[in-house]
């Protein structure tokens, strides 16, 4: 799957794009799929993931199947990491 980030609507100063490709990777990500029906065809996606050097980042993004696009991206809330560490317990 191809991740797309070009034409992105959010600040890519506070977040590297190799940090989005890693939580992307994360074996250990939780991802959420809203139930609403798109007539695209696209599905829209929220992530929890983190990153190698252990930043936490909450994403949203859409993906047809073969390609991924980011809408947003930004640090995990203290909620959402509490979240992400319980769900990663139950794997290891």
């Amino acid at each position: 799957m191809e991740l797309d980030i070009l034409d992105i609507q959010f600040d890519l100063r506070h977040i590297n794009p190799r940090e989005l490709e890693e939580a992307f990777e994360d074996p250990f990500a939780v991802r959420f799929l809203p139930d609403n029906e798109r007539a695209d065809g696209a599905s829209r996606y929220y992530a929890l993931g983190r990153t190698v050097a252990d930043r936490y980042l909450f994403l949203s993004f859409r993906t047809d199947g073969k390609s991924t696009r980011v809408v947003a991206a930004r640090d995990m809330s203290e909620t959402e990491q509490k979240f992400y560490d319980r769900k990663y317990a139950e794997y290891r």
